[in-house]
């Protein structure tokens, strides 16, 4: 089935150039999307307070890479990310840290549109095919990346909510920890790198606490970690 694009995308524009922030917000709002404008670091708490689909942000040097650090901590919001430092490095940097596209300034609007709409149609795809918003008794809020049961939510991190959505993508697989990073954590495995471990144990704890025991969270020792579905419930783990 082909994904239907939104009538109006929630679009917030970090930019400090008021002329090219205001000729953004003109041609979006003509395809029909909803443009918010913000200047500086209070488009960050825009970020993680707002109901964005989409996030442009410029970026000046490493300040605006450590904003988009800063939200991908919180937020798993698509990101284009709009730059003068179109340089391999920078660009690089940038997908590290989580950006969904790179948009070397000077660009023309037409193209910035045309990266919008491919970025909004994937992500309409990725909700169609995703998981319904409840599996077996724990419910997947993708706004608040949080999952619940029976009204308890978790209090997942934006990372763990990401690691716990694939593991359950790829319910009874075993999934690689070079692969987890990547696509989760959005960023390569380093050996050294015990991250990835932590959140797995903050997510089987949390999910303790409310009380989810239809499924149990291992690790595949020499592999990385498996959700296993469960038949019956499970008893009080050590």
């Amino acid at each position: 089935m082909t994904p239907t694009m939104p009538i109006a995308a929630r679009i917030l524009a970090v930019e400090g150039d008021s002329l090219l922030a205001r000729e953004l917000q003109t041609h979006l709002q003509r395809r029909g999307h909803c443009v918010t404008l913000s200047a500086g670091n209070n488009g960050l708490l825009l970020a993680e307070h707002g109901n964005f689909d989409l996030i442009l942000l410029a970026i000046l040097g490493t300040d605006g890479l450590g904003m988009l650090e800063q939200l991908r901590r919180r937020s798993h919001v698509p990101v284009l990310l709009m730059s003068a430092l179109g340089d391999e490095q920078h660009r690089i940097a940038g997908f590290s840290l989580g950006a969904d596209d790179y948009l070397p300034k000077p660009f023309s609007i037409t193209e910035l549109c045309v990266r919008v709409t491919a970025i909004l149609r994937r992500v309409a795809y990725e909700r169609q095919t995703s998981l319904p918003a409840e599996s077996g008794e724990l419910v997947f809020d993708e706004t608040n990346t949080d999952v619940s049961l029976a009204d308890s939510p978790a209090g997942l991190t934006a990372s763990e909510y990401r690691v716990l959505e694939l593991l359950w993508q790829h319910l009874n697989e075993v999934l690689s920890k070079p692969f987890l990073y990547q696509q989760a954590l959005r960023r390569g495995y380093a050996r050294h790198d015990r991250s990835l471990d932590m959140h797995i144990s903050h997510i089987r704890r949390k999910l303790q606490v409310i009380g989810y025991r239809a499924a149990r969270l291992e690790t595949v020792w020499g592999q990385g970690y498996m959700l296993v579905g469960l038949q019956e419930p499970l008893s009080e783990s050590v």
